[in-house]
């Protein structure tokens, strides 16, 4: 029986524009893509129509769309697939706003997810980003290391060698942009 290629193999084909690495390669992460839809869908209201499976699509056409990326590794993957879950749940909460607003006027395709958030999990969403913005203006080490932590679901160790620093630098990093956000979400959202 042959052994399947591992991520690293898989990605280091699709930096050599091997079409059928991407094909071999969803089945081998499929599931922590899913674990990472699913922690990010917690705050989900039932009966929505963007749920787990559904993240986990969207990122996979994100990903697969991603011709110019130099994957570098399992972690390299896992944080642009992250980011890529934060951009379709962003998304999905600013057209929930702009519906809210009224700004439905105009047929909308089959992005209308955004109906899953509730209104105010759609305010909460959209000042986490623009908290998170913020935060990289001054200090970009934390904003990356939350998106991988919270949008990825890398652990420090993992964090760490996608961002080539030490864990113990990680875990610092976290905590203070953790703290930071905090203070500015209690601010934006109770102010």
């Amino acid at each position: 029986m042959a052994v399947a290629p591992d991520v690293t193999q898989l990605l280091a084909r699709l930096n050599e524009n091997d079409d059928q690495a991407m094909n071999q390669l969803i089945p081998i992460i499929y599931d922590e893509l899913r674990r990472m839809a699913h922690s990010k869908l917690r705050w989900e209201a039932s009966g929505s129509t963007l749920n787990t499976t559904a993240l986990v699509h969207e990122a996979y056409f994100k990903l697969a769309d991603q011709k110019a990326t130099n994957w570098q590794n399992r972690n390299h993957f896992f944080a642009i697939a992250a980011q890529a879950m934060r951009r379709i749940i962003l998304n999905n909460a600013e057209k929930k706003q702009a519906k809210k607003r009224g700004g439905n006027q105009a047929d909308l395709d089959v992005d209308e997810v955004a109906d899953w958030l509730s209104d105010t999990q759609s305010e909460e969403i959209l000042a986490l980003d623009e908290a998170l913005e913020k935060l990289k203006s001054f200090d970009e080490r934390g904003y990356n290391v939350v998106i991988y932590r919270f949008y990825g679901g890398l652990n420090y160790e993992e964090i760490a060698a996608v961002m080539d620093m030490s864990h113990i630098t990680v875990r610092r990093s976290w905590n203070a942009a953790k703290l930071w956000l905090n203070r500015s979400l209690r601010t934006s959202l109770l102010g």
